[in-house]
């Protein structure tokens, strides 16, 4: 299944999505089959997840959307820290 992402004024819909990783009022970080979803702003909240049917909605001022793939190498913590 693919991804989809459907933004309308401050609602973020997910479809696809396997997991919550976390969600603060900053930023969300939503795990799909295929990669992990980062969605970072101001007043995010959780409205509505339905992991049964892979379906997260998201309310906010949204900022940025970042994708990475699923079992992309991460960097060690120090080495992230020490840039």
């Amino acid at each position: 299944m693919n991804n989809i992402l459907h933004m309308e004024g401050e609602m973020l819909r997910i479809k696809g999505a396997t997991k919550v990783i976390s969600s603060t009022q900053s930023q969300a970080a939503v795990e799909t089959k295929e990669c992990l979803i980062v969605v970072s702003g101001s007043e995010i909240e959780v409205k509505r997840l339905n992991l049964d049917e892979e379906d997260i909605e998201l309310k906010g001022k949204f900022s940025s959307i970042k994708f990475s793939p699923l079992g992309a190498k991460k960097q060690p913590l120090l080495k992230r820290i020490f840039k």
